[in-house]
């Protein structure tokens, strides 16, 4: 089937009523981006509960008010949309890296910012972390297809390596760290309070959603990612 012509009533309507990915019903005109990015929405969650083979197209069409021609003729294909929901995980994350200014900090403080930013935005997207366990359970087959995914990544790494060798440079961080090893780091840290909470909640009896444990256990990730970088 050629998915690439619409017939008449599968195009969006100039004025018709849709239910948005937040959920409600509104007006909406013909937006084509706006489509989309309604579609990617409810995609993510999708493909975060599901994952890429348990995850329906019918389940997505459905909830944005669209039909699975559409999108087809967005996306290409289930595989192509599940691609864009990753570039989209990853851009949204990096976006708002870009806003923490950190070239404006000291070293140290720039570090501190980056780590509790990193800590702080995994646990509130639980999505993102389970996108990427996904991705990785695929061994990043579909990722690799990606011709964003470099160029979306590669400012923070950037970003991370003139904050180190700043601090380098001023005397305050030790020499012969791998800005890449030290994302890893902090990464790995982050993560792990989303991908594990509900396991390491039930074996040690910690109660994950205690405020009060977060924002500890959040110094700690800091404190522990500054002292190995100090001088």
């Amino acid at each position: 089937m050629n998915q690439s012509v619409h017939s008449a009533d599968e195009r969006p309507a100039r004025k018709r009523t849709s239910r948005r990915a937040g959920g409600g019903d509104e007006p909406r005109t013909n937006d084509p981006e706006r489509t989309m990015a309604d579609i990617i929405e409810m995609a993510t969650r999708e493909f975060a509960e599901k994952g890429l083979a348990g995850a329906r197209i019918d389940a997505i069409a459905e909830a944005t008010r669209t039909s699975k021609r559409m999108i087809y003729y967005y996306f290409g294909s289930k595989e192509g949309l599940y691609i864009r929901v990753l570039e989209e995980a990853y851009r949204r994350m990096r976006a708002i890296e870009a806003d923490l200014h950190l070239d404006d900090l000291a070293p140290e403080a720039a570090l501190r910012r980056l780590v509790g930013f990193t800590v702080d935005y995994q646990w509130a997207n639980p999505d993102f972390i389970r996108l990427v366990m996904t991705e990785n359970i695929h061994r990043g087959e579909y990722l690799r297809q990606s011709k964003l995914i470099h160029h979306l990544n590669v400012p923070a790494i950037e970003g991370l390596r003139r904050v180190y060798e700043r601090g380098v440079a001023a005397g305050v961080f030790r020499a012969g760290l791998d800005p890449i090893d030290l994302h890893m780091s902090i990464s790995a840290l982050s993560v792990f309070n989303v991908a594990n909470r509900h396991t390491f909640s039930l074996i040690f009896d910690r109660d994950f959603d205690c405020p009060e444990m977060l924002s500890a256990r959040r110094e700690q990730i800091v404190e522990m990612l500054v002292r190995h970088v100090r001088a």
